[in-house]
């Protein structure tokens, strides 16, 4: 979701991020994300709020660095797998894993989006960048009008597992391992956009299902690393604050 999906920074700034963002979160499960404080949650957590204000001037700032914390725990480690689906798979389980350990915050947030069009597309926007380092970190080319329509249908894929995690209330995320692990078929099968790409590795779902075996012995813990985005900007109706 980013263009620095794992910028190098302080610790001290990581943690302070991160327990700013845990508590943002907790507090739209609360009361909805357009309820959402920045100020508030830094009071909560027990944070600096002048730090707070100098690093989350407002809610698309704490998206955008969500966003990157995202990118990062898929980064974070090689992309494996003898294919491109495999790598690709394990690194969007990855970020469904971030999203875990922020669930119900999360949650809040989508639930939000058909009434705020302006925040859905910012989303979208970060999402999309996400995706190129998802395929970049793979071995994909996303250069060029090729590059940007495997960009566009990795995040088609991303969008379509989203869909069955917001309802997947189970443990291991088997539910949208599987629906993941399909749409990667699908767009195979629908255009041979992986399995024709240069790159290491054969296609097929072996890798895919590894890890999926593997996933279902141990439930995620949500990891809080970083939020991928790459729009810096921010929609007109996210007002700073004070």
């Amino acid at each position: 979701m980013s263009d620095t999906a794992a910028p190098s920074m302080p610790p001290e700034d990581a943690a302070f991020d991160q327990a700013l963002i845990e508590a943002a979160f907790r507090q739209a499960a609360l009361v909805g994300w357009r309820n959402v404080q920045i100020a508030q949650a830094a009071r909560q957590a027990g944070l600096s709020m002048a730090r707070a204000r100098h690093r989350f001037p407002s809610r698309a700032a704490l998206l955008v660095r969500f966003g990157r914390m995202a990118d990062a725990a898929a980064l974070a480690e090689p992309a494996q797998g003898e294919s491109m689906r495999d790598r690709l798979f394990g690194m969007l389980m990855r970020r469904f894993d971030v999203l875990q350990g922020h669930r119900a915050g999360v949650l809040a947030l989508l639930s939000s989006l058909p009434c705020r069009p302006q925040t859905a597309l910012f989303l979208a926007l970060l999402n999309e960048a996400s995706m190129r380092w998802m395929l970049d970190a793979a071995g994909v080319s996303t250069a060029g009008l090729a590059g940007r329509l495997r960009i566009r249908g990795l995040l088609a894929v991303w969008l379509w597992a989203l869909r069955t995690w917001v309802r997947d209330e189970t443990p291991d995320l088997a539910p949208t391992m599987a629906a993941l692990d399909t749409a990667l078929a699908r767009a195979e099968r629908a255009a041979g956009w992986l399995d024709s790409l240069p790159g290491p590795g054969a296609a097929g779902a072996t890798g895919a299902a590894s890890e999926a075996s593997s996933r279902e012995k141990a439930a995620p813990d949500g990891p809080a690393a970083d939020e991928p985005f790459r729009a810096e900007g921010e929609p007109p109706e996210e007002k700073p604050e004070g």
